[in-house]
């Protein structure tokens, strides 16, 4: 088995709502026979390929390389099985591996218990061809399995990412209920930034946190793959691994960094302990010269001219007594919008429908999002300049 060579089915993982987006980054960057799921994405390709994947894609968290596919009605079948893999070829015997597991099988209750029968699978054979068996343990910073066990038939990867494609590498301070990178990813996507920036739009986030939403707009308009500032990825642990490939596509992403006019992107919060996160992020991420950032309540904010995009996580009053105060808090942000974002578009994501109604806007689009376990809806309003009825000339 050559996995640098050999085709097979590509698995990327990703969040519920994400598939749509991540099934065109795919698309964008050439796969083939994309096909979207519930929590990821198929395609086609070579470890090889898997390299400029887990460099380019901003709204995936894992990709896999796919090594078998076989029937495993219990725990004894599935060691059997995963024993013919030639893991040898696929794992240094000197080694370390982490094996993981998703199951929706009667035949295993314990996800515990298939990842300690699949890693006895992989570490026999390598004893018995190699003289000696690699460690192995939770921490995924070098070889990786996964196991994708539905009813009888199971599935084995190669995960040639580890550690989680949303863990950029840039983000120091997580701040307070930190927005993951690959949702900001999708959420960016989903409200047209990429476009809005290709026309010289601003960006602003009024309630930034620790700046996740405004580091990957200025990632994206950039475009600046995410996965530059990051040093480690489970592909480089396995046998066969050219150095000096990864180091090419790296010099080919970092060549097409667009430099962005100063002053475009505002981030903005009430807390000075987030802003010294965002500001201590954006830094890590190189788009610090580029960030304006401000402590202030954005009822104090005073917006540019637009065009441009704000766009913002607000809290959903998720605990029991929160909603009650936040009810004012969303009517503020839709006065705020009406009042000094005319000419911008607006993005609010939001887990709360009876918060959202407190906004007074009509949204052109809900687009569902999920937000760890909240499912949410991101709200997207175009804020004419002037009335809607001078602005058709009507």
């Amino acid at each position: 088995m050559n996995p640098w060579k050999d085709e097979t089915t590509l698995l990327v993982t990703c969040p519920k709502a994400l598939p749509p987006y991540l099934g065109q980054e795919l698309r964008d960057l050439g796969m083939d026979g994309v096909r979207e799921l519930v929590s990821g994405v198929e395609c086609r390709g070579t470890l090889s390929d898997c390299l400029k994947l887990n460099l380019e894609l901003r709204t995936g968290h894992r990709v896999l390389y796919e090594l078998a596919r076989f029937r495993a009605p219990g725990p004894d079948g599935l060691y059997e099985e995963a024993g013919k893999i030639p893991w040898e070829e696929l794992i240094p015997a000197d080694g370390y591996v982490s094996v993981s597991s998703a199951l929706r099988t009667e035949a295993v209750r314990d996800s515990r218990f298939a990842n300690l029968k699949l890693k006895d699978a992989l570490v026999d054979r390598i004893a018995a061809r190699k003289g000696r068996r690699p460690d192995s343990g939770p921490e995924q910073d070098r070889s990786c399995v996964f196991l994708y066990w539905q009813g009888s038939d199971a599935a084995v990867y190669l995960d040639a990412t580890g550690d989680s494609l949303s863990r950029r590498g840039w983000r120091t301070m997580p701040g307070k209920a930190p927005l993951q990178e690959t949702l900001a990813a999708g959420m960016l996507l989903a409200a047209g930034w990429p476009g809005i920036a290709a026309q010289g739009g601003r960006f602003l986030d009024p309630m930034c946190g620790s700046g996740t939403l405004a580091v990957e707009a200025a990632h994206l308009a950039q475009d600046r793959a995410p996965g530059l500032a990051r040093e480690n990825f489970a592909f480089m642990h396995v046998p066969g691994y050219r150095h000096r490939v990864w180091e090419g596509l790296l010099r080919a992403a970092e060549e097409r960094v667009r430099d962005l006019a100063e002053g475009r992107f505002l981030a903005t919060d009430k807390d000075p302990a987030q802003m010294a996160a965002c500001h201590q992020n954006a830094t890590r991420a190189g788009v610090d010269e580029l960030l304006r950032t401000r402590v202030c309540d954005f009822r104090d904010l005073d917006v540019p001219p637009g065009p441009g995009l704000v766009i913002m996580n607000p809290e959903y009053g998720v605990r029991l007594g929160d909603e009650g105060p936040l009810r004012e808090t969303y009517k503020a942000l839709g006065d705020f919008l009406k009042q000094r974002c005319q000419g911008w578009r607006a993005a609010i994501l939001c887990g709360n429908p009876d918060l959202a109604r407190h906004v007074g806007l009509k949204p052109s689009r809900r687009i569902p999002f999920w937000n760890a376990k909240i499912e949410c809806r991101l709200l997207v309003y175009e804020l004419y300049e002037g009335s809607r009825k001078r602005r058709d000339g009507s």
